[in-house]
């Protein structure tokens, strides 16, 4: 098991290193750190899944998916991983996304700690310097004081509108704290909240603009 997750981790560093700042391979390298200490708490938990679901879960990302982007069954094939292992990943993977709220039912423990771990790098001050580099990288606005989130949307709503980097506080950063579903994950999630809301009320005292359209 080892050296497929050795494999597949040679494979991958290339692939990420060519995303930008906000989903590059230190993006997978803290994943991979909090998905191992949310793991602690779950000592059933099968850790070869949990790593090489996070190695792979923004390989073929719709933000970068382009022709001949290749996929995570097709890197665990080559790195001669079993049917029921491979499986296994790929659920895993399905329960991460955000897809602007329409998510996929978590149906493991790894499903449920490699979400978590994806998720506490998208909020607290990783999060902040994230989403400006990811938003920096698009040529998208800081923030827009006539841009109002949105708080219903379809996977493609959400995927196709390049909204202001403030105003994806709004439509997702914020609202992950309560879709933390590992104990772990809701416990080091309060911090990186609350710092969130630190700086937008810092946002406001300088810019005097305080996000979601107002």
């Amino acid at each position: 098991m080892e050296a497929i997750v050795r494999n597949v981790t040679e494979q991958v560093i290339d692939i990420y290193e060519q995303f930008d700042a906000s989903h590059d391979y230190d993006h997978i390298l803290r994943v991979m750190k909090n998905a191992e200490e949310i793991a602690l708490t779950f000592p059933e938990a099968d850790l070869s899944v949990v790593r090489l679901a996070v190695l792979l879960h923004d390989i073929d990302d719709p933000k970068y998916r382009e022709n001949g982007n290749v996929t995570p069954m097709e890197l665990l094939r080559s790195a001669r991983a079993a049917d029921e292992l491979t499986t296994k990943v790929l659920d895993t993977i399905r329960s991460v996304s955000f897809n602007g709220g329409n998510e996929e039912e978590i149906i493991s423990i790894e499903g449920a700690i490699v979400r978590d771990a994806d998720r506490l790098d998208a909020i607290g001050a990783i999060g902040i310097a994230r989403t400006f580099a990811f938003g920096g990288a698009r040529g998208r606005k800081l923030y827009d004081a006539d841009e109002i989130a949105r708080t219903e949307m379809s996977e493609d709503e959400y995927r196709s509108k390049d909204t202001a980097s403030v105003t994806h506080f709004y439509e997702k950063l914020l609202l992950l704290k309560d879709l933390m579903v590992t104990a772990e994950g809701k416990r080091l999630a309060e911090e990186r909240h609350e710092f969130m809301l630190d700086f937008l009320e810092q946002l406001k005292a300088e810019t005097g603009f305080d996000g979601n359209g107002k």
